[in-house]
């Protein structure tokens, strides 16, 4: 279980304020307007921020970004590798396979289209040894389509690893089909907070009842 309290100024003004606790293997989607401190959230969670507060049971962190982050000189196989101890190096090619990049393993980022290079990302995110993954806008550059596609990836891998996820995003149907639980930050202070029930696996092109909710959290004054 992670037990967040976090307090985070900016000149004087508080950009964060917040509490939360997240249960292990759980999947939580933080949602709000620009500014609205979600960033600053998961670079507090992470350690990349000093803040007042504390952090306890977040682990060993691993992150998947909206922009791949992947090195130019090396392959997928090879930006892998980068980051894993050798001693996992053997799991490599099934992960990339797992991801849907099987025979791609040899190609350098520059060969690979954006939705490979996200794969390779994913799987990066989810192969580095961690306990909490944190995901920030991974599929706010994608067409509809490839969204679709790397949601579903992304649950599946999180159903399979047990991994406890964190993700930010703009888009209400993204947390709907993906999240366990919503939050709703507002001026850095979490107003909302929503448990999402419907079943595994969600229908990626349906209205998802969830969005109502967290739609009238966003929009209220």
């Amino acid at each position: 279980m992670i037990c967040a309290d976090i307090h985070k100024q900016y000149g004087g003004t508080f950009c964060l304020d917040a509490q939360l606790t997240l249960k292990e293997g759980s999947i939580t989607a933080v949602l709000g307007e620009s500014g609205a401190g979600k960033t600053t959230l998961l670079s507090a969670i992470a350690g990349r921020i000093p803040f007042e507060g504390k952090v306890v049971g977040a682990g060993r962190i691993s992150h998947l970004f909206q922009e791949p982050k992947l090195l130019p000189n090396l392959t997928a196989e090879g930006n892998l590798k980068f980051v894993l101890p050798k001693e996992m190096w053997g799991e490599i090619p099934s992960m990339l396979a797992r991801v849907g990049l099987g025979g791609r393993e040899r190609a350098r980022p520059s060969q690979l289209s954006g939705g490979e290079k996200q794969r390779v990302a994913i799987a990066r995110a989810f192969l580095f040894p961690h306990d909490t993954l944190l995901m920030d806008e991974p599929f706010s550059s994608l067409d509809v389509s490839l969204k679709r596609s790397l949601i579903a990836l992304t649950a599946q891998l999180w159903r399979e690893t047990g991994t406890t996820v964190l993700f930010v995003t703009h888009d209400i149907h993204e947390a709907a089909v993906l999240a366990e639980r919503a939050l709703v930050l507002r001026a850095g202070e979490l107003v909302a907070d929503v448990d999402n029930p419907a079943p595994y696996p969600r229908d990626f092109l349906a209205q998802l009842p969830l969005e109502g909710e967290l739609l009238g959290a966003l929009l209220h004054d």
